[in-house]
């Protein structure tokens, strides 16, 4: 007998029983120092890749789309990414420099969402990134072509193969379209989840300079 869909979703735990509390009397001023506590005790509880988030751009003709990448530093200029420049994200942002960055960690009941602005930044912070990057991932994004039809496997496997031979023969070699982002947030809210679902939501919004921040309702 075929299982029934949709009381299959019902059944699925969705956080474990035991979650951390969030002392909101106690949250720091400004959001990011919220989420470096935050995103501490991920890692403390063995959260695997917690500084994976889901990107959320808008198309040219306004349809959403969205990915996960991973969060590369906070600074005084946002929440900074990396991503090719001639890719779908790039081309997302140049129509519309607004987007939204989720985090989601279900071992620990917590989400994290941030919007605003997003800027590129200088030429030198993305050299600097992709030469951080692992052997394999700068080899990556030379092969180029990122989200165009691919007809095989096999045409991917030779062009990484020739890649992966210029990176290994100049190490010091960067991709010219690849550029970091910074996403300047106006809004970020912080959300804990509870057992008996009075779920604890805490959103930081930005007034000129200044962050303010308040209870929302589950």
């Amino acid at each position: 007998m075929s299982i029934n869909f949709a009381d299959m979703l019902r059944s699925l735990l969705s956080f474990p029983d035991t979650l951390p509390t969030f002392d909101v009397e106690s949250a720091p001023e400004d959001p990011r120092d919220l989420f470096v506590e935050w995103l501490a005790e991920a890692v403390d509880a063995g959260v695997l890749a917690p500084q994976a988030m889901t990107l959320s751009t808008s198309e040219p003709d306004g349809r959403v789309t969205a990915r996960t990448l991973v969060l590369k530093d906070i600074d005084e200029h946002g929440w900074i990414f990396a991503s090719r420049d001639d890719g779908v994200k790039a081309r997302d942002l140049g129509a519309n420099p607004f987007a939204a960055l989720t985090f989601f960690w279900p071992q620990m009941g917590r989400q994290i969402r941030v919007t605003g602005a997003v800027r590129k930044r200088p030429r030198a912070d993305g050299e600097a990134d992709f030469l951080a990057r692992p052997e394999g991932s700068r080899a990556s994004a030379f092969v180029g072509h990122q989200s165009e039809p691919l007809e095989s496997l096999e045409a991917y496997q030779v062009e990484y193969a020739d890649a992966v031979h210029r990176v290994t023969e100049n190490p010091s070699l960067v991709a010219r379209t690849w550029n970091t982002w910074a996403v300047a947030a106006d809004a970020v809210e912080f959300w804990q989840a509870s057992p008996d679902r009075a779920h604890v939501r805490l959103k930081y919004r930005l007034h000129g300079h200044t962050w303010e921040h308040g209870l929302l309702w589950p």
